[in-house]
């Protein structure tokens, strides 16, 4: 664990360390300007990562704390990152003996869109174990904890289909930077949202933290880990148990649709290795999750089973009430974003059972379900299809004319069947017309 671990966050620092870097060389140079050591960070920056970086404005000071403040910071990229405003805070007691030790870290309005940081993968020399982010000058050394915190306001990841999500949150470092605890809240929420936020704290100087999620007006509390297995890959794992979430507050908080409504409960695993010479970013890449889950009760948003079958075409739009959904979500993430495939997939209304299987790959629905509906025995063959904002439900097969249903499901019994499974339907999903009113008897001597 430990060596892996400290060359990738090493990387990560690797901009905050550039910085202080530059005070370093502030020291020996004897009081350079703010624009000499605004250039001297681009230049540093630039020659890692073989990027241009631009910065508005530089100030720096040593008394009566050591601090650099940059401002205006953006990449030269065709749609850059961008940074309002970094303010980096030194211990001035180490300093005084050449050992750099940053307090405090302050990020403020930092714009990352996911192509353009895509471009800084495996990009700048690799540390050595033990080295700094940037070479410092003998005989300059890292402190055992070199950033002490680091907090950010509105930072904002821009993803694949342009959807901006922002973040507060705040991290407070041990040796190795290892988390002693974390905090990370999606920022401004719309009332009547409830908060989503992540909470880490660390178990007694173990790899191991407690983790808590708030989310979707329920929780997912469990426990998260970090180890090194025997082939020298890390794996960061956790196991979270949902309680209470509802479905749409969930996804409406990042900015998703769904068409499932209901609370969700269950058991959640995560699972993502990468090998030692990998950044960080790979675990996110390849994570992959597995969660067996039961909604009770359930409401199909978008979708009127009745009506797939009732008319033998395809159906969009309409709801499906549900006393139960129960199932396993397995995601992978993969360079072209998140696969979501749902298998084991049962539901439950009254009399009617369903089951089946469903995968999403970029919102683009694909899977099946059968539908018991005549005393348990009778299965309809349903094909989901379409998209997550407008699904969509078709018979499958020979069953795709009303008169060809009970052939399709039951062959010999015909047409008959068919008109029963419609009506079927509607009686076990609540639709159906209401009954006619008895005739009134004529009255006597007409």
């Amino acid at each position: 664990m430990k060596h892996p671990v400290r060359r990738w966050l090493l990387g990560i620092a690797a901009v905050l360390v550039i910085g202080v870097g530059a005070l370093v060389l502030v020291v020996r140079a004897k009081l350079p300007t703010d624009d000499e050591v605004a250039a001297k960070i681009a230049e540093g920056f630039e020659q890692r990562f073989g990027v241009p970086l631009k910065i508005g404005s530089a100030h720096w000071s040593l008394l009566p704390m050591p601090m650099l403040v940059l401002s205006d910071v953006a990449t030269g990229q065709p749609r850059p990152i961008t940074l309002r405003q970094v303010t980096l805070r030194l211990k001035l007691a180490p300093l005084l003996h050449r050992v750099i030790a940053l307090d405090d870290v302050e990020i403020e309005s930092l714009v990352l869109p996911s192509a353009s940081v895509r471009a800084f993968r495996g990009k700048g020399p690799k540390p050595a174990e033990g080295a700094a982010p940037v070479a410092l000058p003998a005989p300059w050394t890292l402190a055992p904890v070199p950033v002490e915190r680091v907090r950010w306001r509105d930072l904002t990841w821009i993803d694949r289909r342009d959807i901006a999500l922002a973040y507060d949150g705040d991290i407070v470092f041990d040796p190795q930077w290892r988390p002693r605890q974390a905090r990370v809240e999606r920022a401004g929420l719309a009332s009547p949202l409830p908060p989503a936020r992540l909470r880490l704290d660390r178990e007694a100087g173990q790899d191991r933290w407690r983790t808590r999620i708030d989310v979707g007006g329920g929780t997912l509390n469990g426990v998260a880990r970090f180890e090194t297995l025997a082939n020298g890959k890390l794996r960061v794992s956790a196991e979270l148990d949902p309680r209470q979430v509802d479905i749409e507050s969930l996804v409406q908080a990042f900015d998703r649709r769904t068409s499932v409504a209901g609370k969700v409960s269950g058991h959640s695993t995560l699972v993502a290795e990468a090998g030692s010479a990998e950044e960080v970013s790979a675990l996110v890449r390849n994570l992959h999750t597995r969660t067996t889950f039961s909604v009770q009760p359930a409401t199909l948003t978008k979708l009127d089973v009745a009506k797939a079958v009732s008319t033998a075409g395809i159906s969009r739009g309409g709801r499906t009430p549900l006393d139960e959904l129960t199932g396993t979500l397995d995601t992978q993430g993969t360079d072209n974003g998140v696969v979501l495939q749902y298998s084991n997939l049962k539901a439950r209304s009254g009399v009617l059972t369903a089951s089946g299987s469903l995968k999403l790959v970029n919102r683009k629905l694909d899977g099946e379900i059968a539908v018991d509906l005549v005393d348990g025995v009778v299965g309809v063959p349903l094909k989901i299809g379409g998209t997550v904002s407008d699904p969509e439900l078709s018979l499958t097969g020979a069953a795709l004319t009303g008169a060809a249903i009970g052939s399709a499901v039951l062959p010999g019994v015909g047409t008959a069947i068919g008109a029963r499974i419609g009506q079927q339907v509607e009686k076990m999903f609540g639709g159906g017309s209401k009954p006619k009113p008895k005739p009134s008897r004529p009255a006597p001597g007409r």
